[in-house]
């Protein structure tokens, strides 16, 4: 079972909708409603964007982080659940010089089970990844981020900056994570 973890982005609902249409069995919280004690019975996450920063969705977010990795559960961080993957293993976030919000062409540039070669997605953030921790690594980059999509070294958790659940490139990696 799937649990999408909602951080109260605007784009929460274009994910929970995608995954409906392609009637995927999952449970949508919001964070301040995830009971940590009920993770065993999840095998895969999804954590959302963020509308604004909280201590609480950080708290209850990067411990879905550590329960994955501890479970060797798979886990899809998309913006902020890419940041916070990153902070939680040791990385750090930056803020963006301006707001980074569009279309963008993203290069895969390590082989992976989720995406290849050129994707085209959408962003928007004002926040970054800068540096990773040492159990991840750089799956693509783009013109506007070094860290478009991030991936556990021995684990199926991915992270992206950008907002897969808008766009078809960005959904088919969604799928193909499910399918792992």
């Amino acid at each position: 079972m799937l649990l999408v973890v909602d951080n109260s982005s605007i784009y929460t609902k274009n994910l929970v909708n995608f995954l409906s249409e392609k009637k995927i069995k999952f449970v949508s919280q919001k964070f301040d409603e995830v009971n940590l004690s009920d993770m065993q019975q999840f095998n895969s996450f999804i954590l959302s964007g963020r509308k604004k920063n909280d201590r609480k969705i950080n708290t209850v977010n990067s411990k879905i982080v550590k329960h994955a990795i501890s479970e060797k559960k798979h886990l899809f961080g998309i913006c902020y659940g890419a940041e916070i993957l990153t902070q939680t293993l040791g990385g750090t976030i930056k803020k963006s010089s301006k707001q980074v919000k569009g279309d963008e062409t993203v290069i895969v540039e390590k082989k992976n089970k989720i995406c290849q070669n050129k994707i085209d997605v959408f962003e928007s953030h004002r926040y970054e990844i800068s540096k990773l921790g040492s159990q991840l690594h750089s799956l693509a980059r783009s013109k506007s981020c070094k860290h478009e999509i991030i991936k556990h070294n021995d684990l199926n958790i991915f992270g992206t900056q950008f907002h897969p659940e808008m766009s078809s490139d960005g959904q088919s990696m969604i799928q193909a994570f499910l399918s792992l």
